[in-house]
């Protein structure tokens, strides 16, 4: 960062323009900016929401506000709500241009500054409140330019931008949807607007309504104020509305100049998302599931409770009427090759998941205990409306992940007399669900933490218990949590008579036979261009669980969607190359949308609405949905929480 020469980012001022400051470490804690947009494209100057980052002193500072406020401007004539928004920023644009064309005065510039407060102190959302900031800035720390300008000492000099539109709950999205845009719709009763705002990326808005992680939610500007808005719920009501409407969706097919023929192995997320964005440019889809039944790992491996399954058929249904055939009980690989596929179609998308378990690595594990299952074998069989061990009555599961919490919350469902979760670290280092580890403690799950499986106690060549140690927390290991180390001399037996083992999954790679040039990793997953989703085979794509490993319902969904654009440029024979899209996701891996050390100022607190649930001593004992959704009025008392927190950056390149 040694060649920033002025940054004015949140608000603390680096000024290095004239060498006047040496103090490289206090600009380096709080900006940071790469060094390039784009391969060929070095980053000159970055001008939003919290000021300005100047690197080139070439860069024209009334030029580069002159391309930002056309950008504002661009975006807040989406809302026109606000009476100085609607004039304020076309008025201040016009001084920009009367300056390039000397024709603006002083007395424009302090019109300038005076119209950007009443914005600021009249603005409903972010857009207006901080838009202004890098004006403000610009105004005090280049009055010289400005002057210079005015003058005709220095004309001003065109420069080459990027803007780009973001907002911390949008940027943490994996698939990116406009989080404000449907929330906004909500606010105004405009349910089925919001619903199509959602389906412009994402065709499964009731399945991720009710399973989604909520990256969103931990990055709502909301939430340092009182509590984040309840987006997840928020996109589970507008599906739900149209349910109770009787509705049915309609989708805009837009045909590509050339359509092709694809085929997409697995009808999970990843290949559904995929489908429904290849059927609306047009192509022909045909979906290779081995499964009886769509949703892949979605549908056998997570419970009714979490997502009923009627939910999930009722969205895939959907993408069928659009001419996207499903053919069940094929297994590529075992029926068919991936190899004939690639032969007979266009392009292929394989977004198959992570439905292998890891082992445990404990004695008797491999001596084909009846009663020893892996979680996901578990789950498979509880979703299917079997409980694989009617006789057993203490189970102990093993594990901290959300297959983990599922397996638990079933066992308890299935009506068994003693249940135990077994995990290894607290429970602060659990990589479930905050919110799905709640629900369990709420249903009176019994959890030991600090306790590690060594064997598998078996009589007669049943399961009778399960010997465990306990463990102390050590040094971070390669994922950055406390290394849990065994404490001697402390190991004890637990009395069960069934375990679930639930440490991990893993993709099973057996479909690549005949297929040897396709790269994996040693973590069994396929290496593909990380923007395309390309393999080292051109006509072949992958995304989900078998590029990422085991990862969130919602990536699965955004790499499918990526992959769909991906095959129709390939199909059409345009180049894969990169969008922008791409190149503002790595701009903003460094320049932080969200801040959670801020403080929300002048916004009065208000409750968070969020969903009911059935009671823990109802639920515990039914496979009926936990979650209830939000009502009308709730939704509606729920969206107008949301801060609107749309921003603007600029880059000069």
């Amino acid at each position: 960062m040694t060649d920033i020469v002025f940054s004015s980012w949140g608000g603390e001022i680096f000024e290095n323009r004239n060498n006047k400051s040496d103090n490289q470490a206090a600009l380096s804690s709080h900006v940071e900016l790469p060094e390039y947009f784009k391969q060929d494209e070095k980053i000159k100057a970055l001008m939003g929401w919290k000021g300005i980052v100047l690197r080139s002193p070439e860069v024209d500072i009334i030029d580069l506000c002159r391309e930002y406020f056309e950008a504002v401007l661009a975006h807040s004539k989406t809302c026109d709500k606000c009476n100085y928004c609607k004039t304020g920023w076309e008025e201040m644009l016009e001084v920009f241009e009367d300056i390039a064309a000397g024709e603006a005065t002083d007395e424009d510039l302090e019109f300038m500054q005076s119209a950007a407060e009443a914005i600021v102190s009249n603005a409903k959302c972010s857009i207006g409140k901080f838009g202004p900031t890098p004006l403000f800035h610009a105004l005090k720390y280049f009055a010289d330019d400005f002057a210079q300008a005015i003058s005709g000492e220095k004309p001003v000099t065109r420069g080459t931008y990027h803007s780009k539109l973001t907002a911390p709950c949008l940027d943490a999205c994996p698939i990116h949807l406009d989080i404000p845009k449907y929330i906004e719709l909500i606010k105004d009763a405009k349910f089925a607007e919001s619903l199509a705002v959602i389906r412009e990326r994402l065709p499964l808005p009731g399945t991720v309504g009710r399973v989604c992680f909520r990256p969103c939610e931990k990055h709502c500007r909301r939430g340092n104020l009182d509590a984040p808005i309840s987006i997840k719920a928020l996109k589970r009501f507008v599906s739900d509305q149209e349910l109770s409407e009787q509705k049915e969706p309609e989708y805009e097919i837009v045909p590509s100049e050339i359509s092709g023929n694809v085929a997409v192995v697995g009808a999970g997320p990843a290949g559904i998302t995929c489908a429904f964005h290849l059927a609306r440019k047009g192509h022909k889809v045909t979906i290779y599931e081995a499964l009886d039944e769509p949703g892949g790992m979605s549908a056998v491996g997570i419970p009714d409770y979490r997502l009923p399954r009627d939910i999930l058929h009722g969205e895939v249904q959907q993408i069928q009427k659009m001419g996207v055939a499903i053919n069940y009980g094929q297994t590529i690989g075992k029926d068919r090759t991936l190899s004939q596929l690639e032969d007979e179609f266009d392009a292929v998308f394989v977004g198959i998941g992570a439905q292998d378990s890891f082992p445990l690595g404990i004695e008797g594990e491999d001596q084909g205990y009846q009663e020893f299952i892996p979680g996901l074998a578990y789950l498979r069989e509880i979703n299917a409306g079997r409980d694989p061990f009617p006789q057993g009555q203490k189970v102990a599961v093993i594990g901290g992940g959300n297959v983990a919490i599922d397996c638990i919350r079933c066992a308890l469902r299935t009506g068994k007399e003693d249940i135990h979760l077994v995990y290894r670290r607290t429970r602060s280092e659990m990589p479930a669900d905050e919110t799905e580890v709640h629900d369990a403690e709420e249903e009176q799950v019994q959890f030991h933490f600090l306790t590690a499986p060594v064997r598998i106690v078996a009589e007669g060549g049943k399961v009778v218990g399960l010997e465990c140690i306990k463990m102390e927390l050590g040094e971070p290991d390669t994922s950055g949590r406390p290394r849990p180390v065994p404490v001697e001399g402390s190991e004890f037996i637990f009395d069960c008579d069934t375990i679930v083992s639930a440490i991990g999954q893993q993709v099973d790679l057996a479909l690549l036979a005949g297929t040897d040039d396709v790269q994996t990793t040693k973590w069994s997953t396929i290496v593909v261009d990380e923007y395309s989703k390309q393999s080292s085979r051109p006509k072949i794509f992958f995304a989900g669980d078998c590029e990422t490993g085991p990862d969130a319902l919602i990536t699965a969904c955004a790499g499918g969607r990526r992959a769909a654009y991906s095959i129709d440029r390939l199909i059409n024979s345009q180049p894969l190359e990169h969008e922008d899209n791409y190149y503002y996701d790595k701009l903003f891996e460094t320049v932080k949308v969200y801040d959670p050390d801020e403080e929300i100022l002048k916004v009065e607190s208000k409750p968070r609405y969020g969903p009911s649930m059935l009671p823990a001593d109802t639920r515990k004992s039914t496979f009926d949905e936990v979650e209830q959704g939000l009502s009308a009025q709730e939704a509606v008392a729920e969206a107008e929480r949301c801060l609107r927190c749309y921003q603007v950056a600029t880059l000069a390149v």
